[in-house]
């Protein structure tokens, strides 16, 4: 047994057996050979999870220094633990799709937390999508437009999580909080002077891009510069960057990115290069590469890798290019063929950074938008998704579920996950059976039955007392309810008698109803002769009461200022 079991299980074993034997007790049956059995093979497993773990670290050393192939046959053969193949890290077996529009979702936004999403597209409207509140309905609880008639071009949640910055085609950005109320609105500034140091903000409406990045509230956005806004301030930029090209001249930035740590700001221009600056030191650039995509083709992308050292950039000339920080001379890695028609195409890194993934655009139904995975160190296509027939626009990854969030040019935002590896999110919604729609009564025509409830009519409620409240009550024009049938004598000046109103009475008990009604001009003139000879109810009732009328007469000069003058007069 001691050459199986380890020491410290085997002590206990004999402390057991002493205790029933020593203390006079019936001892409890044991079944030695599967405790046995049982210790071997926790041994065995945590021995191969620690081998697991060091064999990828030598793994991923051996492979940047390019000894992998001598490496790998000792591994397998003295180990039997091969490294784990990174597709099967990719959650791509499940799907749920989220229906943003008909326009193309141009901008993805998940909080730190992983609890909300935000969609915004080119119909001008961003959408909150709440996984733990949603079903399978798969319904946005909140959408708007908080930059009116503007395509929506970024969204970014903070480090905390508490407020949201929107970007959009106008000069102006935004700062909602998790609701989607409006927290701040930046200044448009003076959009015609040159010197940009002097001014407060000149933004292009055609390219613009954000990011929050740490506990003091810095965002980036650009127009010809690059600036750092805190968000507290938002008549102030704290610095601006101002990208040159090779003449020093000004160049337009089509991307811009913090690194993970928020000591570099990157920037992609229009003439195809790469510009780096310390964020404390803003005149001089840090790193600097000419040509790092072709110039004229607007850079889309620039991402970080967890680790900082390595930069991604997705560029217009179709190609996925990776830089080592230390040498920012030449790429380590170029990936050419990925299609590229829109100026917010993303890439980003895999959470263990192992993986580097991007989306592919295509023409209206010529194709099939994909999302391709590449490895960081190799640079070969591992795996592929058809996500749509259009264009793969925004691509997320986020580190905490292990889902992939995708924004695509047919309106639709698509989330990809395993059950098994991927946490939360996408997997809290599909489990929730769908509730129950409440069926209205349907009318065969629009009635107003409360006339008194429309907003026309609606009022400001202030608190009163209780007897007040029951005095509202009975009102039908305060309690919003319409007026109920009168039963007994009256009340209110309302008759009960033939009907709830005044006129149904009359016509119910005068004339019209004792008349005959096929003869109405008799029916109007049997009282003509009682009229005649009794004329009370015209001249005779006034007798009493009124005066005698008294008429002026007219004099000479009344009929002379009557007289029509010569000059009037019609001549023959």
């Amino acid at each position: 047994c001691k050459r199986n079991v380890p020491a410290h299980v085997m002590s206990i074993i004999v402390q057991m057996f002493s205790f029933f034997f020593l203390s006079g007790r019936k001892a409890r049956t044991f079944d030695l050979d599967a405790i046995f059995e049982q210790t071997r093979r926790t041994a065995i497993e945590r021995s191969q999870h620690v081998l697991g773990k060091f064999i990828n670290i030598v793994y991923t050393i051996t492979t940047h220094l390019n000894h992998s192939c001598l490496l790998l046959p000792f591994l397998s053969i003295h180990f039997n633990v091969h490294p784990q193949n990174p597709v099967k890290k990719i959650p791509a077996t499940h799907e749920i799709t989220l229906q943003h529009g008909t326009k193309t979702v141009s901008a993805l936004g998940l909080d730190p937390s992983g609890a909300r999403l935000v969609t915004g597209g080119y119909d001008f409207d961003v959408r909150f999508w709440d996984f733990a509140g949603m079903d399978q309905a798969l319904q946005a609880f909140r959408s708007l437009q908080p930059c009116e008639c503007h395509q929506i071009r970024s969204l970014q949640y903070s480090m905390t999580g508490d407020v949201i910055l929107v970007v959009s085609g106008n000069a102006q950005a935004k700062v909602l909080d998790r609701d989607g109320f409006n927290v701040m609105e930046c200044v448009k500034g003076d959009q015609y002077i040159v010197d940009m140091a002097n001014t407060k903000v000149r933004l292009s409406s055609a390219h613009i891009y954000c990011q929050i990045i740490d506990s003091d509230s810095f965002f980036v956005l650009w127009d010809l510069t690059v600036r750092t806004w805190d968000l507290n301030s938002e008549k102030k930029h704290k610095s601006v960057f101002k990208p040159r090209s090779f003449q020093g001249k000004k160049v337009i930035p089509t991307c811009c990115t913090y690194s993970r740590d928020g000591k570099l700001v990157a920037a992609g221009c229009q003439d195809g290069t790469v510009q780096i600056w310390d964020r404390n030191l803003s005149v001089h650039t840090k790193f600097h590469c000419r040509q790092a995509h072709t110039p004229g083709s607007d850079i889309s992308c620039l991402t970080f890798s967890y680790d900082g050292m390595t930069l991604a950039t997705r560029g217009g000339d179709d190609t996925l290019k990776t830089w080592d920080i230390r040498k920012f001379a030449k790429p380590v890695a170029v990936a050419t063929g990925l299609t590229n028609y829109f100026s917010m195409t993303d890439c980003c890194f895999s959470p263990d950074d192992k993986l580097l993934v991007t989306g592919t655009s295509v023409k209206k139904d010529e194709g099939q938008g994909k999302l391709v995975f590449f490895d960081r160190t190799s640079f070969q296509r591992l795996y592929e998704i058809e996500v749509t027939n259009a264009s793969v626009v925004r691509c997320l990854w986020h580190p905490k579920l292990n889902q992939i969030m995708v924004g695509t040019g047919n309106g639709l935002a698509k989330i990809y996950y395993d059950p098994a590896k991927s946490h939360r999110g996408a997997k809290l919604c599909v489990v929730k059976s769908k509730r129950k729609e409440k069926q209205a009564e349907l009318l065969t025509q629009d009635y107003i039955i409360t006339p008194h409830a429309l907003p026309m009519f609606r009022e400001a409620r202030q608190r009163s007392t209780r007897k007040q409240l029951e005095k509202d009550r009975l009102d039908p024009k305060k309690s919003h309810k319409p007026e109920p049938p009168v039963s007994g004598p009256g009340r209110g000046g309302r008759v009960a008698a033939h009907g709830g109103t005044l006129s149904s009475f009359i016509v119910k008990n005068i004339a019209l109803d004792i008349t005959d009604d096929s003869n109405p001009r008799e029916a109007i003139l049997r009282h003509a002769k009682d009229a005649l000879e009794k004329p009370y109810w015209i001249a005779p009732a006034y007798k009493k009461t009124q005066p005698d009328p008294l008429f002026a007469e007219e004099s000479d000069e009344d009929e002379e200022a009557n007289k029509e003058p010569e000059w009037k007069k019609r001549k023959i």
